[in-house]
């Protein structure tokens, strides 16, 4: 079964693994520890390979697949995984055959029923399914309170819709099968205000402003957000809550 892709990253594939920031490493510590066996991971929609690399760490074989050829041209070639183009929701990866599949801010751009058979069909008895999540970032209130206002008022016609299910932590997903409760997760960066702006300038919402408009928005937000952060070279912590949902098979 296939799906169109909707590819919203191939362009900026450079930028895209620069500035995203970085998942916990206590969320693949965690994954490993609930998962039965730690043969066979799929890192689905993997990007440039951030989650596949954590996964290789605990699991002896990881596949790694995205619909994006330029994406999957910007990894970095790792022990133990393998990187391939394919569809999340059709793939040539052998029925019962994995242990753990992980799905790192990109459920939203799939073909959610679709993309379950696919799950239900390449996983292991006792398997996994993991799906994470994250939107607003804090800094402090000051800041919070520009980026804010730029993410849903500025940038709020040039969403796609299917951002609505991010912000909503993907609450209104389901799977047929088993939910787990899981902890709570953040990530944490120490960023100097260009790493924070080169972040914001992946936002989808951006380009396609910057596409349609034929400005780049970004211009004006750190004119606002220079003032507020003092010298630009210094850094701050910045947080992400991360929103994860586990099901087993």
């Amino acid at each position: 079964m296939t799906s169109e892709f909707k590819d919203h990253f191939s362009i900026a594939s450079d930028d895209y693994d620069r500035y995203r920031p970085c998942y916990p490493e206590a969320l693949f510590n965690y994954l490993a520890s609930e998962s039965k066996n730690l043969g066979r991971a799929w890192d689905c929609a993997t990007g440039t390979g951030q989650s596949a690399v954590n996964l290789a760490l605990y699991f002896r074989e990881v596949i790694a697949t995205d619909a994006s050829e330029a994406q999957i041209k910007n990894t970095v070639a790792t022990g133990g995984v393998a990187y391939k183009v394919a569809l999340a929701e059709s793939t040539d990866i052998e029925a019962n055959s994995i242990d753990l599949i992980t799905v790192a801010q990109a459920l939203h751009w799939f073909n959610i029923g679709a993309f379950a058979d696919e799950v239900i069909r390449v996983l292991k008895p006792d398997g996994m399914l993991a799906v994470w999540t994250y939107s607003f970032l804090n800094v402090n209130s000051a800041i919070d309170e520009i980026v804010n206002d730029f993410y849903g008022r500025v940038l709020e016609p040039y969403w796609p819709d299917e951002r609505k299910m991010v912000e909503a932590g993907y609450k209104d997903i389901h799977f047929p099968l088993e939910e787990k409760q899981t902890p709570g997760f953040k990530m944490q960066q120490d960023w100097n205000l260009q790493q924070l702006i080169g972040y914001l300038s992946t936002w989808s919402a951006v380009k396609r402003y910057h596409k349609e408009m034929g400005k780049n928005p970004i211009e004006k937000l750190q004119q606002k957000l220079t003032p507020l952060w003092g010298q630009t070279e210094n850094y701050k912590t910045i947080e992400w809550p991360l929103t994860v949902r586990l099901w087993v098979k």
